[in-house]
């Protein structure tokens, strides 16, 4: 993959007014950690509803808001069936198709060392294949997700404050509280900014893959040598062993999720409260990530899927400025 440096300093990523940066339901079964922090859920999952399906020219079936739940009859709903041909090589971290000689998953629960357990609790299996939980996305099979039924995923969201010459924060204007940075890359997939973060591999424990998948995507660390790798691994251990919390765990309103794969996340904040460990880790592309660079974190931040939300449950918890 081919990187590119760091951006130097923090800057913003901006939508429109208009536009919101993320939507999903009211009911939608996740666990948020802050309690004091509410968000605004004007429809049912939408970006696992967008046409065209990414990296393709297939187009979902239509689903209206009001035919979303499983719980609705619908017969006449007839979804398009679509499994990406990188998935269907069976890479490593793929699953064979349903009815495959040889494959017979156990879903609800750990599959070996693949976990088949949903962070929203258990889901429907229906004709051997699993039912998200979430409801109707207008497509069938498993698009480029690799895994039958949740995909699970760990997103680290690195922040630091925001401060002047002389080392001090730096207060917003209007809202009068400190500024947060956190570190966000831009996606070679689809171009949007994001969290960094990545797939859970088998028998991974969660820890794990937020300090690879960090190291990969913002630090590049593939493609360094030995030595520079060890470097940057002892100075990982030191950032990951700062305050953390954990910000949400559950459902990710993903544009490859379809009727029987779904994205699901752990996302966990580390907070670097003097600014000094971030200082000696050098920020850089890598993976699939194009860019990388320091973010403000504010209410018009536009990031990919449910990313805009977990940054403002961080926000609420340090009490930064938001809006």
């Amino acid at each position: 993959t081919m990187s590119f440096s760091a951006v130097a300093g923090s800057q913003h990523i901006y939508s429109g007014a208009s536009q919101p940066a993320c939507r999903f339901a009211p009911s939608l079964p996740v666990q948020w950690m802050h309690p004091h922090c509410t968000m605004s859920a004007p429809g049912t999952h939408t970006k696992a509803r967008t046409s065209p399906y990414p990296g393709s020219s297939v187009t979902r079936a239509s689903v209206p808001d009001d035919r979303v739940s499983w719980s609705v009859a619908w017969p006449e709903y007839k979804p398009v069936e679509f499994t990406a041909r990188p998935v269907l090589a069976r890479p490593v971290w793929a699953d064979p198709e349903i009815g495959e000689s040889g494959f017979s998953p156990k879903f609800n629960t750990l599959d070996g060392k693949v976990q088949r357990r949903s962070l929203t609790g258990s889901y429907e299996v229906v004709d051997g294949r699993p039912r998200n939980p979430m409801g109707r996305t207008g497509i069938t099979g498993r698009g480029l997700l690799g895994r039958w039924g949740p995909n699970h995923a760990a997103d680290p969201i690195i922040t630091r404050w925001k401060r002047d010459n002389t080392g001090a924060r730096v207060t917003h204007k209007h809202s009068g509280k400190n500024i947060l940075e956190f570190v966000s890359i831009k996606r070679i997939d689809c171009g949007e900014w994001a969290i960094p973060g990545g797939m859970v591999d088998p028998g991974e424990k969660i820890g794990a893959t937020l300090k690879r998948e960090f190291g990969e995507e913002a630090l590049n660390c593939l493609q360094k040598s030995d030595t520079e790798r060890k470097a940057l691994e002892e100075r990982l251990n030191l950032l990951f062993s700062q305050e953390q919390f954990e910000v949400y765990k559950g459902y990710v309103d993903d544009p490859r999720n379809t009727d029987n794969a779904w994205m699901e996340t752990e996302a966990v904040n580390y907070h670097d409260d003097t600014g000094t460990v971030m200082d000696n880790i050098p920020l850089e592309a890598g993976d699939d990530a194009g860019k990388v660079k320091w973010v403000e974190m504010c209410k018009e931040c536009r990031l990919y899927a449910n990313h805009a939300q977990f940054i403002q449950l961080v926000a609420a918890k340090r009490d930064a400025h938001w809006n």
